[in-house]
């Protein structure tokens, strides 16, 4: 009877802690019929830009509807706070010097005038408000002869609005009229990276300048000059 002598080889070294694993992907034993191609790890897949953008935006939209009632209205209220602190110790500082008082009609609104050192407004009435949508908005409105500056009052409408324009576009703050036609200067912030204090009083200290720029609008609005 024939013997069959099978020799076992000796057992290999383990060498897996100085492998350095090369960068393609491995395929797992497949039986003969199927065939198996090995992609080089610098062949990645990568999406298009468009399709990140869109994704960011629906998990940011997913984040936003994700929050409560009651959370939002948690938020605003401690943005409100925030503001309240700002708008005391900022306000009554030389250069800005309005004191700011919270709304009786809306809770949500800080409304203050400022009169002093003004020579071409009887006054400057500012309105800042807390919204819904995570944002700080400023209406600033100033007065003349007691009253708004309003466009269907103005005594060349058409060369008011002109001037509301070029104003916007040199201006750090912009210009507009709300839904009574009367014209108030602007700024909003939003609140993605917190509470923007220091932003909020280089505005402040924006409002007394505005001044300057009602004189560019008073022939305008009732024939009159600016004053120096």
């Amino acid at each position: 009877m024939a013997t069959l002598v099978v020799n076992v080889p000796a057992p290999l070294p383990s060498l897996s802690a100085a492998m350095v694993i090369p960068p393609v992907v491995l395929a797992p034993t497949v039986p003969p019929e199927f065939s198996v191609t090995l992609l080089s790890a610098s062949n990645e897949i990568k999406p298009e830009p468009e399709s990140i953008a869109a994704l960011v935006v629906m998990v940011c939209a997913s984040a936003a509807a994700a929050q409560t009632p009651q959370e939002k209205e948690a938020s605003r209220n401690a943005t409100r706070e925030k503001l309240r602190q700002l708008l005391a110790v900022s306000g009554p500082k030389k250069g800005i010097g309005i004191d700011f008082r919270q709304s009786d009609k809306q809770p949500y609104n800080f409304v203050g005038v400022k009169r002093d050192g003004l020579v071409n407004s009887d006054a400057i009435e500012v309105v800042i408000g807390v919204t819904n949508d995570e944002t700080i908005g400023f209406r600033i409105y100033p007065h003349i002869k007691s009253g708004y500056i309003n466009l269907n009052k103005a005594k060349d409408a058409a060369g008011l609005m002109r001037t509301l324009l070029h104003l916007s576009d040199s201006n750090f703050l912009y210009w507009g009229a709300d839904t009574t036609d009367d014209v108030f200067a602007g700024y909003t912030f939003t609140l993605e990276s917190g509470f923007p204090d220091k932003a909020i009083e280089v505005v402040l200290y924006s409002i007394a300048p505005l001044d300057g720029f009602v004189g560019q609008m008073r022939p305008f609005v009732d024939g009159g000059t600016a004053s120096q």
